[in-house]
């Protein structure tokens, strides 16, 4: 999925109780997009691999 999409769909989904989130994105936007969304809510983020990205605690 293009951004902003992946987002989008990660918002969903801590919003809906998840405390931490692995995401397959390959757009080149993604991982700032969803760097924002995880910052925005106070959690961290990192690169676990290419395209990989881990959003929690």
């Amino acid at each position: 999925m293009r951004c902003p999409w992946p987002a989008l769909r990660l918002a969903r989904t801590l919003r809906e109780g998840a405390s931490a989130v692995e995401v397959l994105a390959d757009d080149p936007v993604a991982p700032g997009e969803l760097a924002a969304v995880a910052a925005a809510r106070g959690l961290s983020f990192e690169t676990m691999a290419p395209h990989v990205f881990r959003i929690g605690n």
